[in-house]
């Protein structure tokens, strides 16, 4: 049921979850990802973008420190979708090879397509210099605005293949 009342629309609570799956076993020892954690948006503004963004640690053992990010959401397809039921409401997907950017510097991902040209400032699989990446996520807040009342959630795959 779709409620209009601003009221009922506040209380719309998002989480998404984040994992790491190599390309291939052989990839496993030139890529990895770390310090990935939830991102819980909470309270969804219905008119405003929302972004939040989580710097990670993303290596690559590869002889130019090169990388590529695929990212697959569980909506139909790949599509980067939380759910809540059988409502769904869509998000946006952006990743930089440095940390702390914004989503005008990052690059978009679209779901289930392999993009290239990332370079690793890491110099081992553990980052013991910091973070080396930021990935970002946006709800539009057209797409909250006609969201169905309720908690959303979802998983988001993140595949590193070394370049």
């Amino acid at each position: 049921m779709i409620h209009d009342s601003p009221v009922m629309k506040s209380a719309l609570a998002v989480a998404l979850g984040a994992l790491l799956s190599p390309a291939s076993a052989a990839a496993a020892d030139k890529v990895a990802i770390s310090d990935l954690a939830d991102l819980a948006f909470g309270q969804l503004n219905m008119t405003t973008n929302q972004t939040m963004s989580e710097n990670v640690c993303a290596y690559s053992g590869s002889a130019t420190s090169g990388y590529a990010v695929q990212a697959i959401g569980d909506g139909s397809a790949g599509a980067f979708t939380l759910f809540n039921g059988s409502a769904t409401l869509p998000y946006l997907v952006s990743w930089a090879d440095s940390p702390g950017r914004t989503v005008g510097s990052a690059r978009a991902l679209t779901a289930g397509v392999s993009l290239a040209g990332f370079t690793s400032s890491a110099n081992n699989k553990n980052c013991n210099g910091g973070p080396t990446a930021t990935l970002l996520v946006t709800i539009q807040g057209s797409a909250a605005g006609s969201a169905q009342v309720g908690d959303y959630s979802g998983v988001l795959t993140l595949i590193l293949t070394p370049q």
